[in-house]
Parts: structure tokens; sequence; C-alpha cells
């Protein structure tokens, strides 16, 4: 069983909206002081001053030490959802693998740099990491979302198999297609590969929830990842034939 959450101290990026705003509704119902961050300082303030939470605005990597003093000094679960969907092929701008990389690694491991002396310290802390079923799999027309979601997949693995003796407790979210803006605004790609299985963010939420539950590291909104990812582990070759075909697909609906 999870932890009372009553009273503890979280964080939430990227909370103006989608999986995060349903993430901090979920922690805030379940009696957790609750900092909201999002870039859009409108849609921060709006889902903070929803459940009564505080809203702290701005880039997900620089807001631990401002996040540190609305909680009191304490986070107790930090989760790293703001992400960056960047589409493109090996050939996008250098900007754009740069801004990918950023937002969905480096601000995880500058998170987890600010907060793990005073997890480890105490002996306990919890790391939440949005990854996307992109990160185990991949994503067809979105080269630097795929790779970088890789990375920070890796890093929460990295995470949890060095700390969880001193009490660090790690969990990587791998949902497909969520009803979201970033759904939306992945396109033809989305439309083909996400949209017809796509389920809510509070979905997302509930997961997460039974995840923490559980202890586990993995949390599959879409139970039917776990077969794709043990079908790439163990036929790469004709894993990769099949996502080869869905690619081809993809190349006849943009024609």
């Amino acid at each position: 069983m999870v932890d009372s959450l009553h009273g503890t101290g979280v964080v939430v990026t990227g909370a103006g909206g989608g999986i995060g705003a349903a993430l901090a509704r979920r922690f805030a119902a379940s009696g957790a002081r609750v900092v909201v961050n999002d870039l859009d300082a409108g849609k921060a303030k709006a889902v903070a001053d929803e459940i009564g939470a505080t809203a702290v605005p701005g880039d997900a990597s620089e807001i631990v030490p401002e996040a540190l003093d609305a909680l009191d000094g304490t986070v107790d679960v930090y989760c790293a959802n703001a992400g960056l969907a960047s589409g493109g092929t090996e050939d996008a701008g250098e900007q754009i693998w740069a801004a990918a990389w950023d937002v969905n690694v480096m601000a995880h491991v500058r998170a987890a740099k600010a907060l793990l002396p005073g997890w480890l310290e105490r002996g306990s802390g919890r790391f939440v990491s949005t990854v996307s079923a992109a990160g185990l799999l991949t994503m067809v027309g979105a080269a630097p979302y795929s790779v970088t979601k890789h990375g920070a997949y890796a890093f929460a693995e990295w995470l949890s198999l060095t700390y969880r003796h001193r009490g660090l407790k790690v969990h990587a979210i791998c949902p497909q297609g969520v009803r979201t803006d970033m759904l939306t605004a992945s396109g033809s790609a989305g439309d083909l590969v996400l949209a017809p299985t796509a389920i809510e963010p509070e979905d997302v939420a509930d997961a997460l929830f039974a995840g923490m539950a559980e202890d586990r590291f993995l949390i599959l909104p879409h139970p039917e990842v776990a077969g794709y990812y043990a079908a790439r582990a163990a036929t790469p070759d004709r894993w990769l034939s099949n996502m080869n075909h869905i690619q081809q697909k993809w190349e006849a609906v943009q024609k």
C-alpha cells in the first residue's frame, strides 16, 4: 500500500493541463500540498486555484528552490511531467534537438540533483517521470521526441537501481495516446498510431496511483505496451519490420 499522502509536499511540472493537471488534482484530492508548475503562468494559476494549491510558474528545470520554499522546505514527491513533443527526422534543426533534450531529459537530471541530497539524508523520496511509450518503443515521425524519451526512461531506471536501497522510489509512466493538446499537435502520425486507443489524462493518474500502491517502477496505462515491449526485446527485427510497416502507412497518408 502507498503511504498516506496527507500533508506531503508534491511538485508537478507541466501541470497547466493534460496529464500534469490530472496528477495535480489527484494528489490534492489525496490531501497533499501541491505545487503546480507550468511555463504558462495563467494556466498554472488556474489549476492551482481550482485545487487549493500553489502556482510556481516557469522553466521546470529551475523551480525546485521556489517549490521548496512554497512547501516549507520539504518536497516528498516530484513529478517530472513537463515534456516537449518535437516531431521531425534526423534532419530536425539543432535547436529542436537541444530543446527536446533539455526539457525531456536534463530537466529531470537537474531536479534530481537538487532533491536527492535531502531525500537520501532522510531515507525517503519519490520521483515520478512521465516518459511515454515512445521511451520504451518509439514513435514514427518524431525522432527528437523518441530519442529523448528513451533518455528520460534510462535516467529514471538509473535512479531506481542506484538509490532504491536508500529509500528512493521511482516510477516511470509510459502511456501511448492521451487526449491532450500534445496528441492534437502530433498530427497525422498521432491520428494513425495513437488516437485509436487514446485514453483520458485521469486514466494516467489512476494508473500512477495504482502503481504507487504496488510500488511498481514501470507504469503502463495502456497494458498492451508490455506485450510490445517484450516483442521488441525478444524479436527485434520482426518488431522493427512491423514498425516500418506503420511508417510506410504514415508516408502513404502524407501523400
